[in-house]
């Protein structure tokens, strides 16, 4: 157990930061924890920090101690409104890394107006695993030398430990030619239905894949008593974003993925 004591503003008790876990870090003044900190290590090999605590001082303080006990990179998820804790981890040093935006995407064709048909030579169906991993190597592989990592979703990015983990079950693929081309990941193990990735090979572009795609998981889910579901992208990705906003999805908020390049000194 760590713990670093910092001298008090007048008329203010000492606090004391102490390390109480290998990701987990408590404020405590006068025998009271007035601030948590904690760290996430998350399966693509990225820490995430985190602090609760209303008082900025304790924020900065828990900051200082968690990158003095960390090495960086780390990164940080925050609410792109809440400027408050937002300025917090600016103060620590971290910058911003990307802008996602949130959005509701209703289902019902009527709406999203996505009823054409698949393009010619492509067909839409369940994935299967081998096909799939290839396909996603495929894509991994584009975005390594394309757009970088930093504009993709958690389910694209490099993945530690050996093979990444693929559940076909969430996926639906587009087929020309035996091969798969394009795909779309739907996690149904949360409140609401999430669109968490749609990817189409760079030869298949702006053909109507994307749209295909995403019409028939969508109007799947419409059969099936859906009414909207949710969806994050990132604000650079041009691409995704218009298409989203043409189908009639509403922004719903956003978040703000910060970094802290540089280890302590």
């Amino acid at each position: 157990m760590n713990s670093l004591l910092f001298s008090p503003a007048l008329g203010d008790h000492a606090v004391t930061v102490v390390r109480v876990a290998d990701n987990q870090w408590h404020a405590v003044e006068n025998d009271l924890v007035v601030g948590r900190g904690h760290a996430s290590r998350r399966l693509d090999g990225r820490t995430f920090l985190s602090i609760d605590t209303w008082r900025g001082a304790v924020f900065d303080r828990l900051a200082d101690a968690m990158l003095t006990d960390h090495p960086a990179p780390l990164y940080t998820m925050v609410d792109e409104t809440d400027r408050d804790v937002t300025a917090g981890w600016e103060r620590a040093g971290f910058t911003n890394w990307r802008r996602e935006r949130e959005f509701v995407v209703p289902t019902d064709p009527r709406i999203t107006g996505l009823t054409a048909p698949p393009p010619p030579g492509v067909v839409i169906e369940k994935a299967a695993e081998g096909p799939l991993r290839e396909l996603d190597r495929a894509i991994r592989s584009e975005v390594r030398s394309t757009v970088g990592w930093q504009t993709m979703p958690a389910e694209v990015l490099p993945w530690q430990g050996g093979t990444t983990p693929i559940d076909p079950s969430k996926y639906t693929v587009a087929v020309r030619e035996g091969r798969y081309v394009g795909l779309v990941r739907l996690a149904t193990m949360t409140r609401q239905p999430r669109i968490g990735l749609i990817a189409v090979l760079a030869g298949e572009r702006r053909r109507g894949v994307a749209r295909a795609l995403l019409g028939q998981v969508l109007a799947d889910l419409h059969r099936s008593g859906v009414e909207t579901v949710s969806a994050e992208v990132d604000e650079s990705n041009e691409a995704a974003m218009g298409l989203f906003q043409r189908i009639g999805a509403r922004r719903t908020g956003g978040n703000l993925e910060l970094v802290h390049q540089q280890g302590k000194v």
